[in-house]
């Protein structure tokens, strides 16, 4: 069955592993889908570092922090862990701050693993100076995400968001539960006339 965008963006959430899928790193993101994605002013400060080795992967997972809303979690097993990791860079040589570009690039990077049978997740919580020392940043760069990569195995449940409570939860059969509001709540008009009604060209849910 064809996938359209919005579940790719859904298969985007999934967290990944197997080691047998390795290779993946240089199939997704060679060329690609940094070098085309839209950048503030076209500076294109992002770099990035692949890793798809097991003694490296190996060494990257040790520096990362899985799951904030899940502290009894200390992120995969042996045997389940992503297979490749994306650790992406901020040029500081090239602009001063570069969260937009990062965001951009990563969802690009996200959306062609899906196509191409994959997953991953974007980790914001790692030690910067042990991958900095593990890899050999230079000082100029800052590490800003880091992408894991795999195949997904878990089944992620996208469903509405109840009192504001935005945090994640696993229930006993590991299903992952993600919690979002709905698209009435994102979507606002703060013009004076309330009689205008604003049609949207598609339907997002």
């Amino acid at each position: 069955m064809q996938k359209n965008i919005i579940t790719f963006v859904k298969i985007c959430n999934s967290l990944t592993s197997s080691p047998k899928t390795a290779p993946i790193a240089g199939s997704i993101n060679r060329k690609r889908c940094l070098r085309l994605s839209p950048s503030g002013r076209n500076l294109q400060p992002v770099k990035y570092i692949l890793c798809n080795t097991p003694e490296l992967n190996a060494k990257v997972f040790e520096t990362l922090g899985w799951a904030g809303y899940l502290p009894e979690w200390p992120g995969p097993v042996e045997g389940e862990r992503p297979s490749a990791y994306i650790v992406m860079l901020h040029d500081t040589t090239i602009a001063a701050n570069t969260t937009i570009d990062v965001g951009i690039f990563a969802q690009s990077m996200l959306l062609q693993a899906v196509e191409l049978g994959y997953g991953g997740c974007m980790i914001g919580t790692f030690h910067q100076g042990k991958l900095r020392e593990i890899l050999s940043i230079p000082g100029q760069f800052n590490v800003a995400l880091v992408i894991a990569l795999g195949k997904p195995k878990e089944e992620v449940v996208v469903e509405a968001m109840k009192n504001n409570d935005v945090k994640y939860w696993r229930d006993e059969q590991q299903v992952h539960h993600v919690p979002k509001r709905a698209p009435d709540e994102l979507m606002v008009n703060f013009r004076k006339n309330k009689k205008e009604k604003i049609k949207a060209s598609v339907s997002i849910g």
